[in-house]
């Protein structure tokens, strides 16, 4: 089997996430380990729920080797589950609502579940899957009533922890891998944010994403507090960060952004935050200066992939200057960039970003052809990690990003970056939103079409948006045309769904 060889770490230590989840629930008590809407449990309660249901787990047959699949929104019940999966030494399969019954039932066939887990809102498609056992989640407590309470398995290091599906709308769907290495190593390293037992942190993106994994499995490992909002609001995360002076969220830019807006953000009191995340997607100049003078604490913003190898941060306070990059790699990470025809390049050059680290997936499920074309391998025979984001690396070795690769615009033979317009677009002070797509042109082969969110109570139209950005663009820049929309189609992570924007224009 071909597999990526991350790094390695002196004096490693494997943590054993169901282990850290029961030693929480004996030294912890009764402090809130989650809290959902109308409901605070305990850690005591819920290391007894997870113990209770890792138990019927087991007598079902579930542990090493073996497959749990869940179709559901965030809820209490979901986070049970997928410790006490993992508490039986099974693995998670967290498969994505949002994806096509087509898509959902190519996941759930090549991730070999035995057992599907729906909430009662997905139960209609989860019955279309062909899963071997299908489970409503919001029995989960019922069904696992008459077990006997299990103590979490012990674990390999290569033991799988979870399979996270991407590309879910179009061709097939790649199962990104992660083990037990990939996350003890991830979560030993959460800790230089300033994530501790005393921290509060609110996720409010679906489990099936890397970045929601990212809050939760530490604040658990840790013993902090976890609180789950069920669907992103505006009013109800300012509600819930008032209510239970929250100190730390995880959030997309698009989240950001529309808190920024939010006319009720001021009457808040925020002041328990000690930290914010920002991932997925790059966040704007703009948006980080809002967000920094009106919201207490740090701003961090985090760049990687699902697949790892590549890991970024920018400390969005300390670094005023650096707003337009995604800061440095993080420890022990390797960066690289490199042309199109794989040889790397000088140090200030433009290419493709590849990244080598201590967390590193072993592959895509059941796809060595898709590992195979995601591995840059260096003169020293090292490993490396294709991003297929453009970028460079600067003098101070802050990473600025371009684009994706194949959102790069080849016009007249020039590359345009897309990012670059979207920024300018965005200075406009009555532009909320936008994107920058390719669309064929008979003249230049492909020319930049701009999408833009205008304002509430904005006098300007596209036309005067397209007119003012091309004033401020290169001449090989300048888009052909601005077209205003209510939204820009968004993933439930919050990235912009090109592919949608794309389609009128390609797919004929």
């Amino acid at each position: 089997m071909l597999r990526f060889v991350p790094s390695t770490v002196e004096n490693e230590t494997l943590l054993n996430f169901g282990q850290e989840i029961a030693r929480n629930a004996a030294r912890m008590g009764d402090k809130p380990a989650v809290i959902v809407p109308g409901r605070t449990v305990t850690w005591s309660d819920f290391g007894a729920m997870v113990a209770q249901v890792t138990g019927k787990l087991r007598a079902a047959g579930v542990g090493r080797g073996t497959f749990v699949a869940t179709l559901s929104e965030n809820s209490l019940e979901n986070v049970v589950l997928f410790c006490a999966t993992l508490s039986a030494g099974a693995c998670v399969v967290p498969l994505p609502f949002s994806a096509t019954s087509e898509a959902l039932t190519r996941m759930m066939s090549d991730s070999g579940a035995g057992m599907l887990f729906a909430s009662p809102t997905q139960m209609d498609t989860a019955k279309g899957l062909g899963a071997p056992v299908l489970l409503d989640l919001s029995d989960l407590m019922d069904w696992a009533a008459d077990a006997e309470p299990l103590a979490p398995q012990e674990v390999q290091a290569d033991d799988l922890f979870n399979i996270i599906y991407s590309s879910g709308t179009t061709g097939l769907p790649k199962g990104i891998i992660h083990d037990h290495r990939f996350r003890s190593r991830q979560l030993a390293r959460i800790t230089r944010f300033g994530l501790d037992q005393d921290a509060r942190l609110i996720i409010s993106t679906p489990l099936y994403s890397n970045t929601t994994l990212f809050g939760m499995l530490p604040t658990l490992s840790l013993g902090a507090t976890l609180v789950v909002m069920p669907k992103f609001n505006t009013i109800e995360f300012l509600d819930l960060s008032q209510q239970h002076a929250l100190t730390h969220a995880i959030l997309v830019p698009v989240q950001y952004m529309r808190l920024m807006a939010e006319p009720r953000f001021d009457d808040f009191d925020l002041s328990a935050y000690q930290c914010k995340f920002s991932t997925s997607a790059p966040l704007p100049g703009t948006l980080i200066s809002k967000i920094i003078d009106r919201w207490p604490g740090n701003l961090i913003e985090v760049y990687g992939m699902t697949e790892g190898g590549i890991s970024t941060a920018l400390n969005c306070t300390a670094f005023p200057d650096k707003w337009d990059t995604v800061g440095k790699a993080g420890e022990g990470i390797d960066v690289r960039v490199i042309d199109e025809q794989g040889n790397e390049l000088p140090a200030g050059e433009f290419g493709e970003l590849v990244g080598r680290g201590p967390s590193m997936m072993p592959g895509y499920h059941n796809a060595e052809d898709k590992t195979a074309e995601l591995l840059w391998t260096d003169a020293e025979g090292n490993h490396f990690i294709r991003t297929g984001d453009m970028g460079r690396i600067d003098e101070d070795g802050f990473i600025h990003l371009m684009d994706r690769k194949k959102d790069m615009i080849i016009s007249g033979g020039f590359n345009i970056y897309a990012a670059d317009l979207e920024a300018v677009l965005r200075q406009h002070p009555q532009v909320a939103d936008a994107a920058v797509i390719a669309i064929p042109s008979e003249a230049w082969g492909e020319t930049p079409l701009g999408f833009v969110v205008l304002s509430n109570g904005a006098d300007t139209t596209p036309e005067d948006v397209c007119a003012w950005a091309n004033e401020r663009l290169g001449k090989t820049q300048r888009l052909s045309r601005v077209i205003g929309m209510d939204e820009l189609p968004r993933s439930e992570i919050g990235k912009v769904l090109k592919k949608d924007l794309r389609a009128p224009y390609w797919e004929k």
